[in-house]
């Protein structure tokens, strides 16, 4: 059972100094199993494997076009793997992709499997709790009342229940992806994608997005992120992962960015810190 995440209001609060996580439990969430994706003619994943344990922070980063944010989309199904096997707790997902076993929707797999884009993609005409409340009525198929109250809480944990009747428009990039999150939060999910969600954002609202990420980490969300943040990365990182042409150029644990052998992996990291 995961430990809630702490109430907060606007201003986010600096997070407390990082702990050493315990070692990743045995049991995979996620496993991905010679993942081969292509856009036409261009393969853009050369066959991945990829396992996510209960509690584990993966994150994942590399080069433009190396094929980071395709993996991660594949994940959920947003991407359909042309060839491979996408597991989700021990399910199966996705049409031509059986090697026996259960098997499971795209639909069920992402009532499990939330995720955070790079854009905010909140509807302007409604108020930050509308956006949180509509994901709720039509996915959880809630009433009114009941989808604003849960929406109310996920913004409070978010830092922005202050904000709950503001319009997008009327909120900082920061604020408009903490929105997102809450978003995604407010599912239920047991698992969280995160797709370069700093990446749209002024460099003086990275902070408070890394913030709200940081406490969801905290709380033993099972995480997965692609981010350029590498100091954040460090952090916050079980498991790093290392993409370069479609491939894992190489992976390893907490203090991998300092003892990384690829050349290609201890270049990028130069370039990026």
């Amino acid at each position: 059972m995961r430990t809630p995440l702490p109430t907060m209001n606007e201003p986010l609060p600096t997070a407390s100094p990082a702990v050493e996580h315990p070692p990743a439990r045995p049991d995979v969430v996620v496993r991905l199993e010679g993942i081969r994706k292509s856009f036409g003619k261009n393969e853009v994943l050369h066959g991945v494997d990829l396992s996510v344990h209960q509690g584990e922070h993966v994150v994942i980063f590399g080069p433009s076009g190396s094929g980071k944010s395709t993996l991660l989309r594949t994940i959920n199904l947003l991407e359909e793997p042309n060839e491979g096997s996408v597991r989700i707790f021990g399910v199966e997902y996705g049409p031509g992709l059986t090697r026996g076993g259960p098997r499971g929707s795209a639909i069920e797999l992402r009532r499990q499997v939330g995720m955070v884009f790079q854009q905010f993609n909140l509807f302007p005409h409604l108020t930050a709790l509308g956006n949180v409340a509509l994901a709720l009525r039509t996915t959880k198929r809630m009433g009114r009342n009941e989808a604003e109250e849960r929406a109310a809480r996920a913004l409070q944990q978010m830092g922005l229940l202050r904000w709950a009747a503001h319009f997008p428009a009327e909120l900082s990039g920061g604020q408009q992806q903490r929105v997102a999150i809450a978003r995604a939060l407010s599912l239920d999910p047991k698992v969280m994608l995160f797709d370069e969600p700093t990446s749209a954002l002024d460099p003086e609202l990275v902070g408070e997005v890394l913030g709200a990420m940081r406490l969801l980490a905290e709380s033993g969300m099972t995480m997965v992120i692609v981010t350029h943040e590498l100091n954040f990365a460090r952090e916050i990182g079980d498991y790093m992962v290392f993409m370069d042409e479609g491939l894992i150029a190489e992976s390893g644990r907490r203090g991998f960015l300092d003892r990384c052998e690829n050349p290609r992996t201890k270049q990028f990291i130069a370039a990026v810190l």
